[in-house]
Order: structure tokens, then sequence, then C-alpha cells
């Protein structure tokens, strides 16, 4: 008999800790058993909500946000990718982007295709340095996670999707959720940040009740 476990994850496409999470997450499914799977759905988080269309600088982003230079922390979350067998360059992509186009195609893509999809979008950011509010590029990578290039253009389009990706992303905000990656398991427990895959494996055992939830 298979068991499922159901993750709710929040991630930004422009977040690194979330491209060394979901690799972190990849590992610990990869090591699981035939007979459990894992359901992950997507729910949009917008790091930083006012990035103008153009976008910005990453590191005149980050120096002007914490007052310091970004390249120690850059450098560590680089190191960390690569732990994780992401051969992560933040050099390649210098820029941040606003993420509404691609959370919207996430969030309304069939379950199936979500996570795929998801990291995606993050992979020809960081990977290949590419612009993701171009709507062809969105458009071609959904072709490839279950849209017709069509139908992924069409939900681009329509402005009032993009209002209800905004408005969830905001909803993920006033529930509590302030950074991402953040992972809630079969809506009974919650991780953050990039987590190592051993943690990602304990959590799949208390969530198949393997393991007891550590008490507060």
């Amino acid at each position: 008999m298979t068991e499922t476990i159901r993750i709710d994850l929040f991630t930004d496409v422009i977040c690194p800790w979330c491209l060394v999470g979901t690799a972190r997450l990849d590992q610990a499914i990869a090591a699981l058993g035939d007979d459990v799977k894992v359901e992950v759905t997507h729910h949009p988080f917008l790091l930083d909500p006012d990035l103008p269309e153009e976008g910005e600088n990453t590191k005149e982003r980050l120096r002007a946000k914490y007052g310091s230079d970004p390249e120690p922390m850059q450098a560590r979350v680089e190191a960390m990718a690569r732990e994780a067998g992401v051969p992560l360059d933040i050099s390649v992509q210098p820029m941040s982007y606003p993420t509404i186009a691609c959370h919207t195609l996430i969030r309304a893509a069939a379950p199936e295709h979500q996570y795929p999809l998801a990291k995606a979008f993050a992979a020809v950011y960081f990977l290949e340095g590419k612009n993701i509010t171009d709507k062809g590029l969105l458009a071609d990578i959904a072709a490839e996670h279950g849209y017709t290039r069509e139908a992924a253009l069409a939900l681009l389009d329509d402005e009032s999707e993009a209002r209800t990706t905004q408005a969830m992303a905001l909803s993920a905000s006033q529930q509590g959720i302030n950074g991402v990656p953040f992972f809630i398991f079969n809506n009974k427990f919650a991780l953050s940040g990039g987590q190592p895959a051993d943690v990602f494996a304990r959590a799949f055992r208390i969530a198949m009740g393997e393991e007891a939830l550590p008490q507060q």
C-alpha cells in the first residue's frame, strides 16, 4: 500500500536558499522507498513585492537592505548549493526580477507539474541568467510542463490572474510566513530554510508516524 505525504511549499524563484532547499528535499525524496509518494503543492511568496518590472541589481538591493557587503552571504549559499549538487554561481545572474508571472503559471499548473515547473523557472533564472519577466521564455518553459504555449501566454496576459497571485502571496505573509523556503508536512508541522537532507528524512518519518513530533 502506497503512503502519500503532502507538502505545501512556499518559495520564490529569485531565492537562492529555495534552490538549496528544494535540491535537498529532492535528495530526501529519492531516498524514500517505492511505497511512499510525495505530493508537492506550490504557493506563491514574494521576497520583494516592490521590484520594478525591469528588475534591480541584486548586490545593490541586498546592500541597501542589510547595510553590508552581500558577497560573504552569496558565497555561503553558493557553497551550500554545490554541496546539494547545484552548480550555483551567483555572478551568472546579477539581477532580481519580479516573479508574479512565474508564480501565476506555477499555481495554475496541474498539481503534478507545479513543483517541476517551479524548479525549471529557478534553474533558468539562476543557472542560465535569463530574464524571468520574459513572457515568451516563460511560455516556452511552461509548454514543457503541461501547458500549451498559447494557454500559458493567455494566462500571463490576464491581469485578474496576476492580482490573484499577489493576493495569495500577501495572504502567506499575513499568516506568518516571513521567509522561504517554507515546507508544511501533511498540514501538521512545518520546516523553514534550506534544511539538510537528513532533516527532511526525519520529517518524512514523522509525517508517516514512524517518529514522534518533538515536543515544544
